[in-house]
């Protein structure tokens, strides 16, 4: 390499630095770059001062009386599209999402981290709406990048280390009747469609501790009798997860967990809010199934606890919630460093499910990830290219960005 070409090396880098702090993408500097590193950052840098974000809409799409998914689509003077998804409950619209959209009009979309330092105060206030339209603007920031770049959003954390990753279906929105043969049939259904992996949340509906002592003790027999029913139905290969959804004090979660131990699960989620860590630790050494939770933390700060105290066996960030990408990167990366597995949040559309895709792909602490099973069949069609799952697998897309855009057509029907 000559000397001019080793500065014009140089001085790329250092732009490519200083625009994706985030990234894992650049290799060391070495005396000899090679000639297709040269390349990707000469064309990161070239992509960095041209483009700009100039637009974003939102798209709702109505899937049943209980779920709307929230796209976000940020547009550029070049015409590159990014794709985030803020969905929230059965919201149509987030207000919230304009504001944060200012910190990025104009902007190249490869200022991530200016976006995240600017944002992150008001994200991290403890208000979930904040949290989300924040974080769907910082996916749909990386989904740019990787277009603009050419390359997966997987090799912008370090390139991938799977091509493609576990999936359990959620059975529980699907779930109407919530007696144990509605459990039991959405179960085996989940399987038939090739899932080895299933969860759900038999304890949704329980009455407050303060009720009646016959009424609690009744909710509990059905939840336990829910999960029986699943085992039964499914057979001892399958695994089963069970979401208590914070609907328990210390002492009936460990009730439950124990009287739950003959249908062997594969982890007993959320039975208090995650935030109480000393009980949640308390829970977790007094039971034997592993212990998942932290759907709604937000960033390091909420999921640092659970991980130092090894108050749980397995974190749930969700990038609809907890910052975004960058933000889940740096959580798993805390969790690793304790022996905490990461399986994400994900009872989302299809955005949320491809940024996750790529996200986990290339994590080494990844275990599973959360796919909202059965609610309705158009949903792989919103994609294009559909989204598919094989056998409980979902494939790692090797396309730029998250590999995938909307379907427009698809997305009208149901708005």
């Amino acid at each position: 390499m000559s000397r001019e070409t080793f500065s014009r090396y140089v001085q790329s880098r250092r732009h490519f630095l200083r625009s994706l702090p985030a990234l894992a993408v650049v290799p060391a500097l070495s005396p000899v770059a090679p000639p297709s590193t040269v390349r990707l950052l000469q064309r990161a840098s070239n992509a960095n001062q041209r483009l700009r974000v100039t637009g974003m809409e939102t798209i709702a799409v109505r899937a049943t009386a209980r779920t709307t998914w929230l796209f976000v689509r940020l547009t550029t003077n070049q015409g590159l599209i990014g794709l985030g998804e803020a969905s929230l409950g059965g919201r149509t619209e987030l207000v919230e999402l304009e504001s944060f959209f200012e910190l990025v009009r104009d902007e190249s979309p490869f200022q991530i981290e200016q976006y995240r330092r600017r944002g992150r105060v008001r994200a991290a206030s403890g208000d979930r709406v904040q949290a989300t339209a924040f974080s769907a603007i910082e996916q749909a920031l990386w989904d740019l990048v990787g277009k603009a770049l050419g390359a997966p959003v997987s090799d912008l954390f370090g390139g991938r280390l799977r091509s493609e990753l576990s999936v359990y279906a959620n059975i529980n929105r699907a779930t109407s009747n919530r007696q144990p043969e509605g459990f039991a049939a959405n179960a085996l259904a989940a399987v038939d469609d090739g899932f080895a992996a299933i969860k759900a949340a038999p304890f949704d509906g329980f009455p407050a501790l303060t009720r009646p002592e016959a009424e609690v003790a009744a909710a509990t027999e059905l939840g336990i009798s829910c999960v029986a029913a699943m085992r039964e139905s499914v057979g001892p290969e399958v695994a089963i997860k069970i979401d208590a959804h914070s609907n328990f004090d210390v002492a009936l979660s460990i009730e439950v967990a124990r009287r739950l131990e003959p249908y062997q699960l594969s982890w007993y989620e959320e039975p208090i809010p995650p935030q109480r860590v000393e009980e949640t630790t308390r829970i977790r050494e007094a039971v034997e199934q592993r212990m998942a939770g932290g759907e709604f933390l937000f960033g390091v700060e909420g999921f640092a606890p659970l991980c130092q105290q090894h108050a749980v066996d397995v974190i749930m960030p969700d990038v609809k919630h907890c910052g975004g990408l960058a933000e889940a990167r740096q959580i798993a990366t805390i969790a690793n460093l304790h022996g905490v597995a990461v399986s994400p949040h994900n009872p989302s559309g299809p955005v949320s499910t491809a940024a996750s895709v790529q996200l986990c792909a290339a994590m080494s602490n990844f275990d599973i990830l959360e796919f909202q099973w059965g609610e309705v069949p158009w949903r792989g069609d919103l994609l294009s290219p559909p989204e598919r799952f094989d056998n409980g697998t979902i494939q790692v897309s090797n396309e730029p960005g998250y590999g995938v855009s909307l379907n427009e057509s698809v997305a009208r029907e149901h708005a």
